[in-house]
């Protein structure tokens, strides 16, 4: 017997991916699992001092989804996950680095643990990622009206962007699928809904 479907949806900030995750939830009866952005301890100090906090955070970040990773491996259930373990150190925490706000020994410290949580995990049955560009990004994420994402600079949504391309590049885990969000509305149109459906059951294979 085939093991629960796992879908990973990949993107970066304002890209779609809780809608998207809402949306394969309904489709295909999963169960969600959501980044733990709002349980980071460190958070108010890495804001305040980057570079005294930026390991801190990313450690806890790495931890916790490789905790979150667990416990939807552990289910038994159809899971789809928003944002991955590959995503928090291959983006946000390589930023960080590339910044200079985790040092290099810091950084080799990290990129050890990194490599031993990711090689205990399953890879996703489809790994989803949502290509958008910049501009668009900017825009959703003044129209959700998050107001601790509204000073986010432009530039910094840039390099993330450019991070992501980079990773996405080399990612071989597990099967991928490219969604061009800024061309496509799944959560209004009926169309684009059937249209990605078909993909996402095509990608997915046989049940």
């Amino acid at each position: 017997m085939a093991p629960p479907r796992y879908i990973a949806v990949a993107g970066n900030m304002g890209a779609g991916k809780s809608s998207l995750v809402k949306w394969l939830c309904q489709q295909f009866e999963l169960t969600p699992f959501f980044e733990p952005h709002d349980e980071n301890p460190y958070l108010a100090d890495f804001y305040a001092d980057m570079p005294r906090w930026a390991f801190n955070s990313q450690l806890f970040f790495l931890v916790k989804r490789f905790k979150i990773h667990r416990e939807l491996e552990a289910s038994g259930r159809g899971v789809v996950q928003d944002r991955t373990l590959d995503e928090d150190a291959e983006v946000f925490a390589q930023y960080l680095h590339q910044q200079g706000h985790i040092n290099d020994r810091d950084w080799a410290t990290y990129s050890d643990l990194y490599a031993s949580l990711r090689s205990e995990l399953r890879p996703p049955d489809l790994m989803i990622y949502l290509r958008c560009e910049v501009k668009t990004l900017r825009k959703r994420i003044q129209l959700r009206g998050r107001a601790y994402e509204q000073s986010i600079p432009t530039p910094y949504l840039r390099a993330l962007h450019g991070l992501y391309e980079q990773w996405f590049a080399r990612y071989d885990r597990s099967p991928t699928l490219v969604l061009e969000t800024d061309r496509m509305d799944y959560v209004t149109e009926l169309f684009h809904r059937q249209q990605l459906l078909a993909t996402i059951r095509a990608a997915l294979g046989p049940t």
